[in-house]
């Protein structure tokens, strides 16, 4: 069936109050946390860590997708209507969607990386190098750009009801609704699955560690717990609203009507993930904390820390091994010791 001329007669004055004002608060903030995420990151891929690469992907992607608010904030002040090129339509959504994926991509990479460093130590160093992390960097962006080329296919600009709107319709088409159900399971519940796994590892490694202090291991629970908690609010709510918009609202207008409030503000949830990034991976690590004190005091001059100080991104905790196993429990560390203490 198909409902492209379908019209809801939906009030889009919620947008006009909640998006001028959340994407310009998001825009001051995201902006230097994002811009002091890429310094952090940067220095991370000089001392060698490939964490730093991940970090650096992550920060970008969110970077893209900021400078892309004030577009979003323009259409929302004129109650969701389009006033520009369907061009600058397409890039937008394109970016934003982008920005959605690439971040799940990039936190299950990181994941990924420090399970394999925390539970197996001393098996698998060749998935833990700059230039694996690079080839797999490389292969997240073109996974997701590939993913998202629907949107670039179809004509992003529908006007309906003397409104021009940009990319989402009430109701859902068909083809919206089929690409949600990928994104919904590829983009969102696949990489959860994995970084629950991963971290639920990662904590029982550590909490049966006798050779890690207590408030160490308070330090990595709360931190593993955070960035799980961080995820699932500003992932889950939107995706569990797509979902039932793309099973129940196809071409059908009172379903629009009820998901319209709900969708817009979990929209707006997931904002947040583009300074919940930077803060959770850079800042609340020590090493993040000593770079962003070497900046505000030296500028942009390299920042020097002592080779000695333990790695701390992006979880906080001491670098130490068990003597016989061998096994590193740094979580930070870009590489774990090969000897023996």
């Amino acid at each position: 069936m198909n409902c492209v001329n379908l019209t809801c007669g939906i009030s889009h004055e919620l947008d006009k109050y909640l998006f001028p004002v959340l994407y310009s608060i998001l825009i001051i903030i995201s902006i230097p946390v994002n811009c002091i995420s890429l310094y952090i990151s940067c220095g991370q891929v000089k001392k060698k860590n490939e964490l730093g690469i991940y970090l650096l992907s992550l920060t970008l992607a969110d970077l893209l997708y900021t400078l892309t608010l004030p577009l979003w904030i323009y259409y929302a002040q004129n109650g969701d209507d389009w006033k520009l090129s369907e061009n600058f339509c397409m890039i937008a959504a394109f970016l934003k969607h982008l920005n959605y994926y690439t971040s799940a991509g990039f936190l299950t990479c990181i994941s990924l990386d420090r399970y394999i460093a925390v539970v197996y130590p001393l098996r698998f160093h060749y998935l833990r190098t700059r230039r694996f992390a690079l080839l797999i960097s490389a292969l997240v962006w073109g996974f997701e750009i590939m993913s998202n080329y629907q949107i670039l296919k179809h004509k992003e600009t529908t006007t309906k009801i003397n409104r021009t709107l940009c990319y989402d319709t009430y109701p859902l088409e068909n083809w919206q609704a089929w690409f949600n159900f990928y994104r919904i399971c590829v983009g969102y519940a696949i990489p959860l699955v994995i970084m629950v796994f991963c971290y639920q590892r990662i904590y029982q490694a550590v909490k049966h560690n006798q050779a890690t202090q207590e408030s160490d291991k308070k330090k990595i629970s709360y931190l593993l717990l955070s960035i799980i908690i961080t995820f699932i609010l500003c992932f889950t709510p939107y995706h569990v609203v797509l979902l039932m918009r793309s099973i129940s609202e196809p071409c059908n207008c009172d379903f629009a009507k009820i998901m319209f409030a709900p969708y817009r503000i979990t929209t707006a949830l997931t904002s947040f993930n583009c300074i919940a990034d930077p803060i959770l991976y850079c800042f609340v690590s020590e090493n993040g904390r000593t770079d962003m004190w070497s900046l505000f005091k030296s500028g942009c001059s390299e920042s020097q820390t002592d080779e000695h100080r333990s790695q701390m991104v992006p979880l906080s905790t001491s670098h130490r091994c068990l003597e016989k196993q061998e096994i590193c429990l740094s979580l930070n560390a870009a590489h774990c010791p090969s000897k023996t203490g």
